[in-house]
């Protein structure tokens, strides 16, 4: 039997992509606040043949979180993969005028709700599923205090957990995508010559490829 996949943060950027892309495979379980996203998301994946489940809500709210997650039971059994996407990319600021209420934002969808997720997911991943993380090293950049603070203190909590996991499984994987021309990244460097950066399509199939996701179909 192949269980589905979950992405976190699905709506846009390399969590659209990766959707696409493993939607080759597997029934996508598609979550993000945006619920136009993943209806044009959800457009694409059934032009291409593959199928998807839509789940649009607020992962930092737990209720909704333990409700998608009994549902996932419920209905398949588990999963096999689950692809953490979803991050919040407060302004770029000295860290003398970090803004409080990005602050805030930063640590509960970053750092919090990362902390939520995985004891609510792990269960439903299989001894040999995946669980992946995306990390950005730009903590201790000038500027960057807010995300690349919180981004770090994420990618920290998924190293703990990948090393808790070595013989038990799931395998817990870390990789850091390349330059791509996000939402995201075009807060970060407005004015970028786009052009010359990967585009989330192709970074999705090298991130599938790496981490050989369809041989867990």
């Amino acid at each position: 039997m192949t269980y589905p996949i979950l992405i976190t943060g699905a709506s846009r950027g390399l969590g659209a992509a990766l959707a696409l892309q493993l939607a080759q495979k597997f029934h996508v379980i598609a979550v993000a606040k945006t619920a136009g996203g993943l209806e044009e998301l959800d457009d694409r994946i059934q032009a291409s043949g593959g199928q998807a489940t839509l789940a649009p809500l607020d992962i930092t709210d737990v209720n909704a979180v333990r409700h998608l997650c009994r549902s996932i039971h419920d209905r398949w059994g588990g999963l096999q993969i689950w692809a953490h996407c979803a991050i919040h990319a407060a302004p770029l600021s000295p860290a003398n005028c970090i803004d409080s209420r990005d602050w805030d934002k930063s640590i509960k969808l970053n750092v919090t709700t990362t902390g939520m997720l995985i004891p609510n997911v792990a269960p439903l991943l299989h001894d040999n599923g995946k669980a992946i993380f995306f990390d950005d090293p730009c903590g201790g950049e000038k500027f960057f205090g807010s995300y690349g603070a919180t981004k770090a203190a994420q990618i920290a909590l998924a190293k703990s957990w990948q090393a808790e996991t070595v013989k038990t499984g799931p395998k817990v994987e870390i990789i850091t995508p390349a330059p791509m021309p996000t939402a995201t990244r075009a807060r970060f460097y407005p004015g970028e010559d786009r052009s010359a950066l990967t585009s989330c399509d192709s970074e999705a199939a090298r991130i599938t490829t790496a981490l050989d996701l369809f041989a867990q179909a």
